[in-house]
């Protein structure tokens, strides 16, 4: 039983690595959510799997909102699956779908009155469904857009803008 497992994860591992060879991106990014009415910074990649498929993980860190007294951060961890349904030589179009996990802290002051104040935290899992586009311009860097809105708990829209480097 071992040796067949372990030959069908060098099999499955071989055929990956195959597409991953080709078209595998990493990349930067800027973005806004629109519950939290905030600017976020990021990081993503993808890993083609199958001809118009690919596997994008991404991470995503709101700049905190910092009130009088409370100050909120927020962060996002994305593992979504994109589905390429148009490629042209200037455009390419996706649809994107997969498993969101967005992580909230509230820290309070304590007012100036050395009562000490407290914080809390809270992470609640997602669904991302959404679109976005390459912007074909090099063959070793292009820049992209994507809209996707967070379903779950913590639902708010989310718009980004970046650039992907192919490795």
């Amino acid at each position: 039983m071992k040796k067949i497992s372990l030959a069908l994860c060098f099999a499955c591992f071989t055929y990956l690595m195959s597409y991953a060879q080709e078209d595998t991106r990493i990349g930067v990014f800027v973005g806004y959510g629109s519950e939290i009415e905030s600017i976020g910074f990021g990081a993503n990649a993808e890993f083609p799997i199958a001809d118009k498929l690919t596997i994008a993980p991404s991470l995503m860190y709101f700049l905190p909102n910092d009130t009088e007294f409370i100050k909120t951060t927020i962060f996002e961890v994305n593992g979504n699956v994109n589905y390429y349904f148009a490629d042209s030589d200037a455009l390419s179009f996706y649809g994107l779908g997969g498993i969101n996990y967005t992580s909230v802290k509230v820290k309070v002051d304590d007012f100036g009155f050395g009562i000490g104040g407290g914080s809390a935290s809270e992470g609640k899992i997602g669904l991302n469904l959404g679109a976005g586009a390459n912007f074909n311009i090099d063959k070793n860097w292009m820049p992209f857009a994507e809209l996707k809105y967070v379903l779950g708990d913590f639902d708010q829209l989310v718009l980004v803008a970046g650039v992907k480097f192919n490795i």
